[in-house]
């Protein structure tokens, strides 16, 4: 049996295939201005990698922003059910899961069965999200995976005040202008994502054990910031954080052909 999940994010799109329920392939490209092309993008991509045709794929289901206009999609679903079902599937002790992706960030919360019980969601402001590092990346004159690393090396954390994502950078052309270190500047960026993320982890409450999926899972400095605000380990996913949506997908897709 083959299915597949697809999910057309802000920045990414990402398709994964199951094949007899384990990762056959799965792929992440760029989003393009018309998400049925990213979905045609990331689909291609995959089907390539495991040398399959899109009509030997059982089922599909589409998710993320651009989840209706996937024209292959046999259905669509929230992205919150899929990172829930996603999830899930790899650690079944897993009740919070902080999605980071690069416009908006969740929190959700989910029952020992995977389902949603619970979610916040911040879309109004790219603080705290992909977008908002990539902005402070391109300010500091710094490749966006540089940024993890070096917020590991502060050793006087600054503190970013702003809320908004252009006075944040205002903010940090100011530091950078009074000589503060850049390890210390980017330290008191990834806190302050933290501190962000955390206002939506207050309004759902956290409970153990928590992961965090979604791109900006990749980056060594949120994690780690975060972790310190939470005051607990963030449970590892053994796949790659930022396709784990697409996984509930292809998984929902699985239940859909009754298996």
């Amino acid at each position: 049996m083959i299915v597949a999940g697809c999910d057309v994010g802000s920045l990414t799109g990402k398709a994964v295939i199951l094949k007899d329920g384990e990762i056959f392939g799965y792929s992440i490209v760029p989003t393009t201005p018309k998400p049925e092309r990213t979905a045609k993008n990331a689909m291609d991509e995959v089907l390539k990698k495991v040398n399959l045709s899109l009509d030997d794929i059982e089922y599909i289901v589409g998710t993320g922003y651009g989840r209706v206009k996937i024209p292959f999609a046999n259905s669509e679903t929230s992205e919150l059910t899929c990172h829930g079902r996603g999830a899930h599937s790899f650690i079944p002790s897993i009740r919070t899961i902080i999605d980071v992706g690069g416009q908006d960030c969740k929190v959700i919360k989910v029952d020992k069965n995977g389902k949603i019980l619970d979610f916040a969601m911040n879309d109004k402001c790219a603080a705290g999200t992909g977008r908002f590092l990539e902005v402070m990346a391109k300010t500091l004159e710094l490749k966006l995976e540089e940024l993890g690393p070096i917020s590991l090396k502060a050793k006087n954390q600054a503190k970013i005040t702003a809320q908004c994502s252009v006075f944040a950078e205002t903010e940090v052309v100011s530091l950078m202008a009074d000589g503060i270190e850049v390890s210390d500047i980017v330290a008191g960026i990834h806190d302050a994502i933290a501190s962000r993320i955390m206002s939506l982890v207050y309004r759902v409450g956290l409970e153990e054990d928590f992961t965090i999926t979604g791109g900006v899972a990749k980056n060594t400095g949120v994690v780690a910031y975060l972790e310190k605000r939470i005051g607990v380990a963030a449970k590892n996913l053994p796949v790659d954080p930022q396709i784990v949506g697409a996984l509930g997908a292809a998984l929902i897709a699985q239940e859909q052909l009754g298996t």
